[in-house]
């Protein structure tokens, strides 16, 4: 089999470049996933958002060596294997991160990635439920939207309100001009479904005559010849084939696995790979390094009103949600419940925020199950620029063998004292009197943890990722000896080879991460197919004006 393109990795941006690399009918083009088809209820209807994530059919289940920082505990790193990838089992909650932070990309490395030169390509991707404007997209496939509009729970405005009285701004828009403050939360929805990118970009041109889609074809490595990329050897159904690539071969297999795809292909670290058995063919010792993620706590409250969503886990319940959103795609089967948020600053002197809210009016656990018996609310929150940094690393050249991680999660002093502010803050605000007619007893953290110390040892106890792990296949200067790509995602020293996904990150953004990662793969299509990219979009954007000295406004 031979295309001029083949795509590894059919997940938030595998499924972006399958689109925009086959619109030109001369080009032929090659997809292949590991996983099978996205055709299921549980993918489909938001609300179920807990379930194929925690099926084995559609998640990688990979988990952490055990982290230095957290005493030792292993972490669950669950990774899309369907099409889709991770859009399809991911919270569908929509953040492109803060202007800033893609100032931050340029900083290290990714020239032309700058705000203005990322911009135009989240507004091709997107169309926004209330349309186009210098910000938003109208046009684009992926759908988003704001759930029910916040119009079946006072807890929502609540949480705004309560934001707003510890002297935080409110924000119309945090994927517009100002992301800064407490406001309502896009989610990934379209038509009360998943906008995963397989539903979004994949459906509509899977059909073409030029583009091929290989399900459960598990790729074991890159075929070389010299240092060219001509192929990838891939097993399917006990079978070993090996899919010529013409043009290009492009990894888009996530952080975890483009990175390790790389290494059995004998690009990485050189000494390492020789360690484990792997013949070096470019000594690339950023490759699996630079890895980061987002951690977060659920603080939880009781909740004096019958009007959580503790009261809507029961069967019948649940079969009155799911028959309304079979029928009719509305109701809270049509949402991820994340229908308000916050992003503020941490500390006078941080220019953009850099800690992350999400409300839900219900006390439970993210395999949704409840929390506790009777009524809550809580907020997932924890920070967004993390300071550590771990690394992806292969154990052999078996493919079917799970590779090591380690996040080295908050083994970094500003990390530590960072999540005592969180607490802190966290604290403060949900004490606000907006949530007077609600609130009843803080289940956790608790009253009784107050002090640093007590801080410290319940969050290392608590803490669970964000499952946003990133940034470990960085673009970057050639100066910079751990930056594997160049700003085009070309893989250094090797041809014909890239990277699409979100181990091409610098550093991790401002939020969760399928919003840039489909934007990196809609730009990254123009660098492929030689194309002039879009007009950078200038634009001003929100910065307090009092961030050096005052933490908020209040």
């Amino acid at each position: 089999m031979e295309f001029d393109f083949v795509i590894v990795g059919a997940g938030s941006a595998g499924c972006v470049l399958a689109n925009r690399l086959s619109e030109n009918p001369s080009h032929t083009v090659c997809l292949i996933e590991y996983g099978g088809s996205d055709n299921s209820l549980f993918i489909s209807m938001p609300t179920a958002l807990s379930i194929p994530m925690n099926m084995d059919k559609f998640n990688w289940g990979y988990e952490s060596v055990r982290e230095p920082g957290l005493d030792g505990r292993v972490m669950d790193c669950p990774r899309g294997k369907v099409l889709g990838g991770s859009s399809s089992i991911n919270g569908m909650v929509y953040v492109r991160g803060h202007p800033c932070d893609f100032e931050e990309w340029v900083r290290h490395g990714a020239k032309g990635w700058g705000y203005a030169d990322v911009l135009p390509y989240f507004k091709r991707a997107e169309s926004w439920i209330y349309g186009e404007d210098e910000y938003r997209g109208g046009r684009g496939p992926l759908a988003v939207n704001t759930g029910n509009d916040m119009a079946l729970n006072p807890l929502y405005r609540a949480f705004i309100e309560a934001g707003k009285e510890a002297g935080y701004p409110e924000t119309a828009d945090y994927n517009g001009y100002q992301q800064e403050g407490f406001g309502q939360m896009h989610m990934t929805v379209g038509g009360g479904k998943r906008a995963s990118t397989s539903r979004t970009y994949l459906d509509p041109v899977k059909n073409r005559p030029n583009l091929t889609i290989l399900k459960n074809c598990l790729a074991d490595h890159i075929v070389f010849e010299g240092k060219k990329a001509i192929a990838v050897k891939v097993n399917q159904q006990e079978q070993t084939h090996k899919i010529k690539a013409g043009k290009e071969v492009i990894l888009s297999a996530g952080s975890i696995g483009s990175p390790a795809l790389l290494q059995r292909s004998g690009i990485g670290s050189a000494d390492y790979l020789k360690s484990v058995g792997i013949q070096p063919l470019l000594d690339s010792p950023g490759v699996g390094a630079n890895l980061q993620d987002h951690l977060e706590i659920y603080f939880q409250y009781r909740c004096k009103q019958p009007i959580t969503l503790n009261s809507k886990l029961n069967w019948f319940s649940k079969g009155l949600i799911g028959s309304r959103w079979f029928f009719f795609k509305s109701g809270l089967g049509a949402t991820n419940h994340f229908e308000s948020c916050g992003f503020i600053r941490s500390d006078a002197g941080v220019k953009w925020p850099d800690i992350q809210y999400h409300f839900l009016p219900a006390a439970m656990r993210y395999d949704g199950r409840t929390a506790f018996d009777g009524h809550g609310y809580q907020v997932h929150v924890g920070p967004n620029k993390p300071h550590s940094r771990g690394h992806v690393k292969i154990k052999s050249a078996d493919s079917r063998e799970k590779p090591e991680i380690l996040f080295n999660y908050i083994t970094e002093e500003r990390d530590i004292n960072d999540w005592r502010k969180v607490i802190r803050l966290s604290r403060e605000i949900l004490n606000q009197h907006a949530f007077d007619p609600y609130k009843g007893e803080e289940i956790q953290p608790g009253p009784d943890i107050q002090s640093d110390a007590e801080i410290d040892a319940w969050v290392k106890t608590n803490v669970e990722s964000a499952y946003h792990p990133s940034c470990s296949c960085k673009m970057g200067e050639e100066e910079d000896g751990y930056a594997v790509l160049d700003q085009e995602c070309r893989v250094r020293g090797i041809d014909n080879l890239r990277v699409v996904d979100s181990s091409v990150f610098p550093t991790i953004t401002n939020g969760n991460l399928n919003a840039p990662t489909i934007m990196v793969a809609e730009k990254a299509a123009d660098h492929i197919l030689g194309k002039s990219l879009l007009e950078p979009v200038k634009v001003d954007f929100w910065i307090d004006e009092n961030w050096e000295k005052s933490q908020r406004q209040g």
